[in-house]
């Protein structure tokens, strides 16, 4: 029998965007034959930044070229008009009142849709710039958001008639800092408000290898960390968490375009150092 793999690519900001793609090509420059193998993952899952890269691998453009575009010393992406702490400070207002999740994630859409950003459009051209084809690939790849009004998880994907521009953009509207994106006559947030991993959508495939920009010991803000979610899965999950080396590199604010290059880098060598083990445990 042929194990169903999905590839899931968490929240991490311009920094994870960078580092992700950065891990795939130290891998690659590893074991071309590992890297293929998480590439052509049946199922991508994509979150946020996840959601961005997983769309980039679909688009045509091989590693070296995606790797190469985040080290370029110019880019469209703006600068962020709030930092890590100001949105730590959004979530502490959010958890510290009481109710359940939903609840919880619908407060923080309240400020989503209250707060004053760029307008939707600008922000829209910057996620168009980012991706290389706005089609979507022919692979299953599911891109979260969070409907601002219900609190509730979506995945879009090839079936759902939202174009992969939108369902990018909403996956990445980090609340407080991006618009919340218009889909329909609805209104969606970053898909890792709720969970940076979102493992759960690739609970029908038999392997899974994870990426994730964060240590191992991040905070839990709803109780259950990102460790723990994927821990769930057992023996059927392969988690690479962002090393020291590669925190560092992604500097005090995750956000600013200024990381992508340093976060690339870092994560191609950790990329390298953990090819084995991702052989090993995909059975290469």
């Amino acid at each position: 029998m042929t194990s169903k793999r999905a590839l899931v690519l968490a929240g991490g900001g311009l920094a994870g965007i960078a580092w992700e793609t950065g891990v795939l090509r130290g891998i690659a420059d590893e074991s071309a034959v590992t890297a293929d193998a998480l590439l052509d993952a049946e199922v991508m899952v994509g979150t946020s930044a996840g959601s961005t890269v997983a769309a980039q691998l679909g688009s045509g453009l091989t590693l070296d070229e995606l790797y190469e575009r985040q080290l370029a010393p110019t880019s469209t992406e703006l600068n962020p008009p709030a930092g890590i702490d100001d949105i730590a400070a959004l979530f502490l207002a959010a958890m510290t009142q009481p109710g359940s999740k939903t609840d919880k994630l619908r407060r923080i859409g309240e400020v989503a849709l209250s707060t004053a950003t760029v307008a939707e459009p600008v922000r829209r051209t910057v996620i168009a710039h980012r991706l290389p084809s706005h089609d979507w690939p022919d692979r299953e790849l599911r891109i979260t958001a969070i409907d601002t009004a219900t609190g509730e998880l979506v995945a879009f994907d090839n079936d759902s008639g939202v174009g992969l521009v939108d369902a990018v953009a909403a996956s990445c509207a980090v609340p407080g800092v991006w618009p919340p994106v218009t889909i329909g006559d609805r209104r969606y947030m970053d898909g890792g408000v709720g969970s940076t991993v979102n493992i759960d959508l690739a609970d029908d495939c038999d392997v899974i290898v994870a990426l994730v920009p964060q240590g191992d010991s991040a905070p839990a803000p709803f109780g259950v960390s990102t460790a723990e979610e994927i821990a769930a899965f057992g023996p059927k999950a392969f988690t690479v968490f962002a090393d020291r080396a590669s925190l560092a590199a992604f500097g005090k604010n995750p956000l600013d375009p200024a990381c992508r290059a340093p976060s690339a880098r870092a994560g191609r060598e950790q990329g390298r150092r953990v090819a084995a083990a991702v052989a090993d445990f995909l059975a290469l």
